[in-house]
């Protein structure tokens, strides 16, 4: 294959693995040598095994951290802080993309930034969507209620008073507490039911301060 027809076979995608070169291209043997040899020219960048983008300047768009992440492990999707910046629940800026989902707790680094993946089991695989986070690219994000429990969840301790004033929660209007409630309800899990009262007194405190 060459280069012009990968990049006419990738299009508009910002990320693609290398199976789709072999789906009818030809056998392993042949595809990735060929993928190498792209890589160590500057056309193609390596993102992880199997993994790949086009490198400037034959990209079209710049691929947007939250596809990139949802490409690295698949089943994933991002949440944590990365999920509660997004939505504006958090002011800090979060220099690496945090997901959770089925696959080991890892850390990927390469040219596109680094990557944080986190294991939930399946019975907390809900409360994402699926969003447009730039034009024409989407990725798997938790609901903003669901990015605060799956914190809870991961982090000894986040259960108490004091850790959650310490997160600076903000942005009212973007976090719903009767669906965080449901959430938390949903999992199971005395702790983050506690969570889900203890931000629900956090935001009547708030409120009252206001008045």
């Amino acid at each position: 294959m060459k280069f012009e027809a990968l990049v006419k076979l990738v299009g508009a995608e910002v990320v693609f693995p290398s199976a789709l070169l072999l789906a009818g291209q030809g056998s392993a043997a042949t595809v990735r040598p060929q993928l190498t040899r792209w890589v160590r020219a500057g056309r193609l960048l390596q993102l992880r095994r199997g993994v790949y983008a086009l490198a400037p300047p034959w990209r079209k768009v710049e691929p947007h951290p939250f596809a990139v992440a949802n490409a690295l492990q698949r089943g994933s999707y991002v949440s944590l802080q990365s999920a509660l910046a997004f939505h504006g629940i958090i002011p800090e800026h979060v220099p690496v993309v945090t997901s959770v989902g089925p696959g080991r707790p890892e850390t990927v680094r390469n040219p596109l930034g680094a990557f944080q993946f986190n294991h939930i089991a399946e019975r907390l695989w809900f409360g994402y969507v699926r969003l447009e986070v730039a034009p024409r690219q989407f990725a798997f994000v938790a609901r903003p209620e669901k990015a605060l429990l799956d914190l809870v969840h991961l982090t000894p301790g986040a259960d108490a008073a004091d850790y959650l004033r310490e997160l600076r929660l903000q942005a009212p209007e973007a976090m719903d507490l009767p669906a965080l409630q449901a959430l938390a309800a949903r999992s199971g899990s005395p702790k983050l039911c506690r969570a889900a009262r203890v931000v629900a007194t956090l935001r009547l405190a708030q409120e009252g301060e206001r008045l």
